[in-house]
């Protein structure tokens, strides 16, 4: 018997039946660590797609007139199972995408954080009425369903990307249909297993494994009304162009290059501490992940250069999973393949080749028991001017550049110059400072001694310019309206034509 007759072959969902894929094409499931093959994800077939298609349309014909609180009901039984299982999920991210266990802990957490907010979708959904909007007249706003919409989440994040949209889209009355990254299917294909026990209607979700040929369908498909995407800018700006295309709406949130400002004032050791946080959590693979340090100052710059450095050393490098690591907070597992480990030294290699110095390299780094694993340790370039390939790029892996500003109006100018505005952070005790970068600095989220500037599942999470082709924000109130038609009611009434012939309307109710 072959090795692929062992394995798990990842199942659809269809119209709350699970579907063996019809297709023909399989790609293995790697252990980024290890190299080994967790299970074989299917490239669906278009007709798939569709058919996933139609049976959300046809489910939304009832669920869009269920009441608000009976459509939260799944919502609150599903948090409880995702806290119930909280520990088998972060097993299954850290062993199909490589980050630690305590980063997967933290995304299983606020998965459940935005199923949690969604709950509330009774009171968040509420419309508006202006009574007396003129003589005799009032005004009502509703806020209605769509109808289909489609989910196509990156690798990086497998449970929480997803339920950035996928709660509220139910909540509000809309049917999905979700496309896992087909490098890491199994921690989708575990909670769709939950959302099935939750009791939510057969065709509310609907789940289709496959490359980009799937997510195609969706963009052009005339039930979808709308379609939500985390990935590159590239990727990002071909759904954004193919929703206009075919009149959708659409999120599609790309590429980072986020920024720590690092001022004269700040406190270095806690500052190190943090930014190395930032900066080597999920291997750097994360949109919030921090790659570019400016420090201020040539006395800051070279405490920030040397400290940085020495903390950066002291990262573990190693298999997530390896019991004698697996609860250290301070551990580094693999990038996701050898394709994106190739990418990742190609960068590093233009970095060295533009004159920035390579004050730690971590290129040739060597985990006992893994060497089929796909690693990098920390690198770090110091000398690095603005405009760098390694400054420019989105590396996406745990490369980091350090560079220097005179002032905090040259650092901000670095930031601004930039083509990508996810994320941007600053350290200083000084409030005239904070709020002059919070105020001046062209990023969606902004940071003051927080190095990961991600909001909390109640508040929109999403960035400017190149990181952001968007209408709306995920999560939060914001994707309320990204999920809900405003409907603009205008209403009167005339007095009833008086039945018994008494004249008067006031005799009958007399």
């Amino acid at each position: 018997m072959s090795q692929s007759e062992h394995l798990e072959t990842i199942r659809n969902v269809i119209g709350g039946k699970w579907e063996s894929s019809r297709t023909t094409e399989f790609l293995d499931v790697e252990n980024p660590a290890t190299g080994s093959i967790l299970a074989r994800t299917p490239l669906s077939t278009a007709e798939e797609a569709h058919d996933a298609v139609a049976a959300a349309a046809e489910a939304y014909d009832q669920w869009r007139f269920e009441p608000a609180t009976a459509r939260v009901r799944p919502l609150f039984r599903l948090a409880a199972l995702i806290r119930d299982h909280e520990a088998h999920i972060a097993r299954l991210i850290a062993l199909e995408n490589g980050k630690s266990l305590t980063d997967a802990l933290a995304e299983v957490k606020r998965t459940c954080e935005n199923v949690e907010t969604a709950c509330g979708m009774p009171v968040l959904q509420q419309g508006r009425r202006l009574t007396l909007a003129s003589h005799g007249i009032d005004g009502e706003v509703m806020l209605l369903p769509r109808g289909v919409y489609a989910i196509i989440p990156p690798f990086n994040f497998p449970a929480m990307v997803p339920f950035w949209f996928l709660p509220y889209a139910i909540a509000t009355g809309n049917t999905i249909v979700v496309k896992p990254s087909e490098q890491v299917p199994l921690t989708m294909q575990f909670l769709a297993g939950l959302i099935e026990k939750s009791g939510l209607p057969a065709g509310v979700f609907n789940l289709v494994n496959g490359d980009h040929r799937v997510g195609s369908v969706f963009t052009s498909h005339p039930r979808v009304v709308g379609v939500s995407m985390v990935g590159s800018t590239r990727t990002a700006g071909i759904v954004a162009q193919d929703c206009v295309k075919h009149g959708k709406r659409f999120q599609a949130m790309g590429g980072a290059k986020n920024h720590l400002v690092v001022m004269p004032d700040a406190r270095v050791d806690q500052v190190v501490r943090n930014m190395v946080t930032s900066c080597y959590g999920c291997a750097g693979q994360r949109c919030m992940a921090s790659s570019a340090i400016v420090a201020v100052g040539e006395r800051m710059y070279r405490k920030i250069c040397d400290a940085f450095v020495e903390a950066s050393r002291r990262i573990k490098v190693a298999n997530p999973l390896d019991p004698e690591v697996a609860n250290d907070p301070m551990v580094m597992g693999p990038v996701i393949s050898a394709q994106a480990r190739r990418r990742i030294l190609e960068v590093v290699e233009k970095g060295v080749a533009e004159g920035a110095t390579l004050a730690l390299d971590g290129r040739n780094l060597h985990v006992p028991g893994c060497e089929k694993g796909h690693f990098i340790g920390p690198v770090v370039f110091t000398d690095v001017r603005p405009g760098m390939t390694i400054h420019k790029t989105e590396i996406f892996g745990p490369v980091v550049v350090i560079l220097k500003a005179e002032t905090l109006d040259q650092a901000i100018g670095i930031i601004n110059a930039h083509r990508y505005g996810n994320g941007a952070s600053i350290y200083t005790q000084n409030g005239f400072w904070a709020r002059k970068f919070k105020m001046e600095a062209e990023a969606g989220m902004i940071g003051i001694n927080v190095g990961i500037p991600a909001p909390v599942a109640a508040l929109p999470f999403g960035g400017m310019r190149d990181s952001f082709w968007s209408e709306t924000k995920a999560q939060g109130t914001s994707v309320i309206r990204f999920f809900t038609e405003e409907k603009v009611v205008t209403e009167r009434y005339w007095p009833e034509q008086d039945p018994f012939g008494t004249g008067s309307l006031r005799n009958i109710t007399s």
